[in-house]
């Protein structure tokens, strides 16, 4: 059984009763990025009917159910795409190791724009709407801090 909590700062997890090191930033609408005890999960979250979320992740499938569904507000209604202009923010420190967009190309929600490397493991970083990328201002190599501005999406 895994518990999954929420203060202001981070998340706590408590995994079969004892308590765990996660780093989790949301990528896109309902996709994580995790890192639990140094290994990296990208998990797609899917509200079901009955009001439980499937969690998908390397080819499994997960269900989940929301104690406090004010953690969850906003988001049971499928993927929502953000709107106006977006600032692609580093998640976490590391280094630029691919990009997969160039200033002027046309991207969809949810698409790959980069690829950051973090404790040897690659987060690819996505679009959280469709749009223009209008300014890429990431370099391959680059090494940057976390909310460091990688892209803009318009």
């Amino acid at each position: 059984m895994i518990e999954l909590e929420r203060d202001r700062v981070a998340w706590r997890v408590t995994l079969d009763g004892r308590t765990v090191a996660v780093d989790a930033v949301e990528t896109a609408p309902n996709t994580l990025s995790i890192l639990l005890e140094g290994q990296s999960f990208e998990i797609t979250v899917t509200p079901s009917p009955d009001g439980k979320l499937k969690l998908h992740t390397n080819g499994q499938e997960f269900t989940a159910e929301v104690i406090d569904p004010r953690a969850w507000s906003g988001r049971r209604h499928g993927a929502v795409e953000a709107e106006g202009r977006q600032q692609i923010l580093a998640p976490m420190p590391g280094k630029i190791v691919r990009l997969l967009v160039k200033e002027g190309d046309h991207v969809e929600a949810g698409q790959g724009l980069l690829v950051v490397e973090a404790m040897k493991m690659q987060n690819e970083i996505r679009s959280p709407k469709s749009g223009v990328i209008e300014r890429v201002l990431a370099k391959e190599g680059q090494p940057v801090n976390a909310g460091e501005v990688l892209c803009v999406v318009a």
